[in-house]
């Protein structure tokens, strides 16, 4: 079965580093050739780019909305419905929606990010979710380590990288060992 990755980050992106875009896209599709199925907040920014990724490799794109119906979630909330293959409206508004979409996943990355992709980071970490960061890629995902660190909680499943294609087989593994601690 494959993995269900979430990639969250920032929907508006202007505070992002040069290239977050493209990052953002190339994880979308290193997901996909490595074996895995996005998940995004079905929203604008990041998860959109990793979407337009994802497709690009040929994968599958499923959106959890924050709106509770297509014509909320295009109208209401102004967001995209191109580049998923299904959407999920849960009516939930964002926080109800961040728990849902990182409770869904086998893992989380960050790209970028505000202060809903903290939300999401924070939502994965305390449920023990594997998460990788994108470190470089501007936003919260530069904050994440430090964050960590001075949180006094433990390093949590975390793995970074400046690279995505080594952040996504990193983050795999960590899912991979975490699924086989499961089964034992």
């Amino acid at each position: 079965m494959a993995y269900k990755i979430v990639v969250s980050g920032a929907a508006e992106t202007g505070h992002c580093s040069p290239g977050a875009l493209e990052l953002a896209k190339e994880v979308g599709r290193e997901i996909i050739k490595q074996g895995g199925i996005l998940v995004t907040g079905a929203t604008s920014g990041i998860p959109y780019w990793a979407a337009i990724g994802a497709k690009e490799a040929a994968g599958t794109v499923i959106g959890l909305s924050p709106a509770a119906s297509e014509i909320a979630h295009i109208k209401t909330y102004k967001l995209p419905t191109d580049y998923h293959d299904l959407i999920i409206y849960t009516g939930f508004d964002y926080a109800g929606r961040n728990l849902l979409l990182t409770r869904c996943a086998d893992a989380v990355i960050t790209v970028c990010g505000r202060m809903g992709t903290l939300n999401e980071f924070t939502i994965a970490f305390e449920d023990k979710k594997p998460i990788g960061v994108l470190i470089g890629s501007g936003g919260t995902a530069d904050m994440v380590r430090d964050i960590v660190k001075k949180s006094h909680r433990g390093m949590g499943k975390i793995v970074y990288s400046s690279n995505p294609r080594q952040l996504v087989k990193k983050l795999l593994k960590l899912v991979e060992k975490e699924k086989n601690n499961i089964r034992c």
